[in-house]
Order: structure tokens, then sequence, then C-alpha cells
């Protein structure tokens, strides 16, 4: 892994003081520093610009750490490079052996942080056909795992970091799979604890000699597990701009069906809420709350195409490309309890939204390189 810094020139060196004097300063300037900033706000939402330029692929942590493929500029090739919100100086590229970055001009890539922060696993053409994993906190390349024909299109970790999972599209040859991690993030087997292949319990939209594809079984999308890490639910992508998509809900680590439930439209994000009590995915612009138990579907009053729920509290973030009389999307905040929409913020092209670890703040992340935090007072 290489890693370089850029210092900024014309630091500011602390002068020599008592300890008192020392953290009643300390405590000023962070006071200060919170006001300029609050100054800034549009509502509760804070805007940081992370990088220049746009990235292929953007993935942001719990701590706010980013990583970003960069796209190719003159005479570089584009790198997976690491980004520190807090520290705007620092950045880190990461390698792996047998890398071919010269090649990889937009090709597809998955990035996905553990819940802590603390790896980075991801697949990118760029790289051997595999899971490679980072572990971000010794700032080193663990190693890989798995081999790939169809490369995922999404990666999941479960709560405790122990497992993680590995959605692919691809028809007859799409699979989720799930792997079981030591707890320095090592895979202990190369081979996966548990493999899925197209569902035998799922029926074909459509006849196949009239529309062909039309209808049939895409492959796996998005995929996150439960709160409790005792089952994930995955989305069953099925081909055809009218299809819809099922939502597979299945135990951990062995994979096996509990429940299915087939939505209306396209899935374009899922996220856990009522401490795993329900589902709210998006389809086709609309938001839905899933019950877990009784299966009962209910549509919520605001439309999303990226949400994720506090992992506490009924309250959730969301992104919408589309607002009326606008030109740009919309982030927002909205209760989940009544329904009510608050504290919004204009935004483009959010890829990922996130909670932060200490569950106080919430990340937006764009190609663009801009990074939206939501940090109400009340949290």
């Amino acid at each position: 892994m290489e890693m370089t810094e850029k210092m900024p020139s014309g630091q500011i060196v602390r002068a020599g003081s008592s300890a008192g004097g020392g953290a009643l300063a300390l405590r000023s300037a962070t006071l200060v520093a919170r006001g300029l900033r609050d100054l800034a706000r549009e509502s509760n939402w804070l805007r940081v610009q992370i990088f220049s330029g746009k990235a292929s692929k953007v993935a942001v942590s719990s701590v706010g750490t980013v990583c970003a493929i960069s796209a190719e500029s003159r005479g570089t090739a584009p790198r997976v490079t690491v980004y520190d919100v807090h520290n705007s100086y620092a950045q880190m590229a990461l390698a792996v052996p047998e890398e071919t970055a010269a090649l990889a001009k937009h090709l597809p890539a998955t990035l996905a942080w553990s819940p802590t922060g603390r790896f980075l696993a991801g697949t990118w053409a760029a790289w051997q056909p595999s899971i490679h994993l980072f572990d971000m906190g010794a700032k080193e390349f663990v190693g890989s795992f798995g081999r790939f024909k169809q490369p995922p299109s999404y990666l999941a970790w479960s709560a405790n970091e122990h497992f993680i999972a590995a959605a692919t599209p691809g028809g007859k040859l799409a699979s989720l799979r799930l792997w079981m991690l030591g707890e320095q993030g090592e895979s202990i087997e190369d081979a996966p604890a548990a493999h899925a292949g197209i569902p035998n319990w799922l029926e074909r939209q459509t006849y196949e000699a009239e529309f062909g594809e039309e209808g049939a079984f895409g492959g796996y999308g998005r995929t996150t597990f439960s709160p409790d890490g005792k089952s994930l639910a995955s989305v069953i992508e099925i081909h055809g701009e009218w299809a819809d998509d099922s939502i597979l809900i299945a135990e951990a680590p062995s994979l096996r069906k509990i429940q299915s439930f087939q939505a209306q439209g396209h899935i374009t994000d899922l996220t856990w809420s009522g401490g795993g009590g329900s589902l709210i995915y998006c389809a086709a612009g609309q938001t839905y709350r899933l019950d877990r138990e009784t299966l009962e579907l209910e549509l919520l009053p605001f439309a999303a195409e990226l949400c994720t729920a506090h992992p506490q509290l009924p309250l959730a973030v969301c992104f919408s490309s589309w607002v009326k009389e606008s030109a740009r999307g919309q982030l927002f905040a909205v209760d989940l309890t009544t329904g009510r929409v608050f504290d919004k913020c204009g935004a483009d092209g959010v890829t990922e939204l996130r909670w932060s670890q200490d569950r106080t703040k919430a990340y937006a992340i764009s190609k663009d390189g801009t990074m939206c935090i939501y940090e109400p007072l009340a949290l």
C-alpha cells in the first residue's frame, strides 16, 4: 500500500502554556470552529468537498473516511484512493499485487466499508477477480479471497464484522455468497461458507418464448444484514423495464430462505429499521415499509431512491434525484413514525448514505467528491 501525505504550509504552532490554560484554549478553539461551521450550514447539513474531479466509484465509512476510484486524468492511471474527511491534506493510495490500473478506466468496481470503518473490502476490474481486503487501522493489505466470473455488484458486512456477503448479477451465473472472517479480517477459507444460486422458488414473470430474458431472474442486488446479524435481505433482480423485483430474507450464515416478498418496480435501496423489525425499501421512486413478521406493506408518504434508517431511532435520511420544479436532487431527514419530512438540502449525484459509528450524524457522498454531513443538535 502506498501512502502520500500533503501538509499545509504556514502551520500554527501552539506556544507553551500551563496545563489549565492549554485545556481552555483547546476547548475555546473547538467551540469557535463549531460556531464558524454552523454559520455555513444549510439547516443541519454541512457540505464538504473531499476531492476534485469525478470518481467512477465512491464509498463512505461510518467514521467519514471516503474511498474513491479516480477517473483517469492526463498521463495518470486511475487509482483507488482513501481520503480522510477530518484531514483534507492526508490521502492514501491503495495497491494490490498484479494490479493493472492503466487499463481500468471506467471498469466496474464495488467497495464496502465494515461497520466500524476498520476494514475496506473491494473488487475492481483492475485487480484479480477476488474480494480484496484492507485493514485501514493498520494501513495494510490483508489479502484476497473468493473467485468470480461475474464481479459482485454489492458487498455487505454484518454488524459484528464476522460475515461478508457478495451479491452478483448475471442471470444463470448470478450468486449470493457469504464468508466468515476471523477477528483480524482474515478469511477462514477461500471458499464461501454458504452459496445461493438461482432461487428455485422464483417464478418467471413472462413467457420465455415470447419475451426472451424479459421477466427472468437477473441476479442479486442490494444486500444488507439485519442488526443482529442473524439474517440478511437481498434484492432478487428481474430483467425488464416493467418487471417487479423481489426481496429475499435469508438466514445467516446458511443463506437458507426464511421469507420472500415481491415488490412493485425495481428496488434501488433497502435498509433495516425498528431494530430489525421491518425493512424500508425504495422502488420506482416510491418508499415502502415491510413488516418483518407479517409481511404487511405500507406506502410511506415520501419519495426516495436511497434511504438509510437510524440504528435506534425512528429516523431516516433519504435522497431523491428528482424534486418537483427543481433541477437538483434533494437530501432530507424523515420521522418514520409520522412520515414528516424535514431538514431538506439540495444535492446532486448522491450514491451512498451512511450513519456514523456514534450514531450522531449521517454522511452522503457523491461521485464529484461532495460530502454532505447531517448533524442535528438533538442527536
